[in-house]
């Protein structure tokens, strides 16, 4: 089971969105350009992933 944490979707330079915890979402990262979440489950987090690559918000990674 998956310790309690929030995912993130961030999506960098390459405008490819990856699904991240917390921990490595958190902070100032200048390769950063946007960031959705948190979600509570990583499944969550894919779904959504999913639909922001169909609007055309990213490119899968």
């Amino acid at each position: 089971m998956e310790s309690p944490q929030g995912w993130y979707i961030i999506k960098g330079p390459t405008q490819k969105c990856e699904i991240v915890s917390s921990e490595l979402a958190s902070g100032d990262d200048k390769e950063i350009i946007e960031k959705w979440g948190p979600f509570s489950l990583k499944e969550e987090a894919i779904s959504r992933r999913i639909g922001l690559i169909r609007a055309g918000k990213c490119q899968p990674a």
